[in-house]
């Protein structure tokens, strides 16, 4: 009975632990739609497409190609949208 009990408590830290991580790492609730900025990366000059987002505590990170060949990197603020410095 006792390693049944231990069994199920490891489990429920198991299953808790990643919604725990999930529910912090979301932007703000003031925060810009996603597409409102995708729709900004999508206007700037010689943009061919966006390969990938990323989102941390600090914004969201767009990774775009030109039309010739050229790999960008923008960190933009989830509140403002405005791009920031990636560092």
């Amino acid at each position: 009975m006792r390693i049944i009990t231990v069994l199920a408590a490891v489990s429920l830290i198991a299953v808790a632990a990643p919604a725990g991580a999930q529910a912090r790492d979301v932007p703000p609730a003031n925060a810009k739609k996603l597409s409102e900025i995708v729709a900004k990366v999508e206007q700037r000059q010689d943009f061919a497409f966006i390969d990938e987002v990323d989102w941390d505590n600090k914004g969201y990170e767009v990774t775009y190609f030109t039309k010739d060949g050229a790999k960008v990197e923008i960190k933009f603020d989830p509140v403002t949208a405005a791009p920031v410095n990636l560092q």
